[in-house]
């Protein structure tokens, strides 16, 4: 934690003097916020596809429903929210370097024993000639992803991955991998200098 907020605090000095400190807590804790509906709505999402269809009609809810609450939380917010992985299904939803960076850095801090539910990082960047929060929150594989993305997936889930995702690297996943991070990038308030 200590090297996150040490990170944290470099990375804000680096970002100028026109970013707002107290603004800077509000954004974290909102991005935190979103991160947590995204899921509870997407987990909910899933789940009732699973019990009306199966793994192969998660897939189709997935598919639809996941850029669509994406891109609510996006509008609502005036930010850009969505999902990124290190091996991607959707080849839209490919990390930037950035956010490689902060997966490959989740991936160590897995190796070293750090529970991937509690991973996040924030960062305050500078970007397009603005300051910006960009937030990450790790994705740890739950039993409910390995029937689409696990090492063993049945044929007709199969089937229909390779047909919407023809180009899918997201499968071989375990319980407890990571799975990818929601990711948050959000404007930050300036003074205008």
């Amino acid at each position: 934690m200590q090297r996150l907020l040490t990170l944290v605090t470099l990375a804000l000095a680096a970002a100028g003097p026109d970013i707002h400190a107290a603004d800077y807590d509000a954004q974290v804790t909102a991005s935190r916020e979103t991160v947590q509906e995204f899921m509870q709505t997407l987990k909910k999402e899933l789940q009732a596809g699973m019990q009306e269809g199966g793994p192969v009609n998660a897939v189709s809810v997935c598919n639809l429903t996941a850029p669509a609450i994406a891109s609510t939380y996006s509008a609502r917010n005036g930010w850009e929210v969505g999902r990124t992985s290190l091996k991607v299904r959707n080849p839209v939803n490919a990390p930037d370097a950035w956010e490689r960076s902060v997966l490959e850095t989740f991936e160590a801090r897995k190796r070293a024993g750090e529970d991937p539910a509690k991973m996040e990082y924030y960062e305050v960047v500078r970007q397009d000639g603005a300051g910006k929060l960009r937030y990450m929150k790790a994705i740890p594989t739950a039993g409910l992803c390995l029937a689409c993305h696990g090492e063993q997936v049945d044929s007709i889930t199969k089937t229909r991955l390779e047909t919407l995702y023809p180009d899918d690297q997201a499968l071989g996943y375990r319980v407890g991998d990571i799975r990818g991070a929601f990711t948050i990038t959000q404007p930050l308030a300036t003074t205008g200098k």
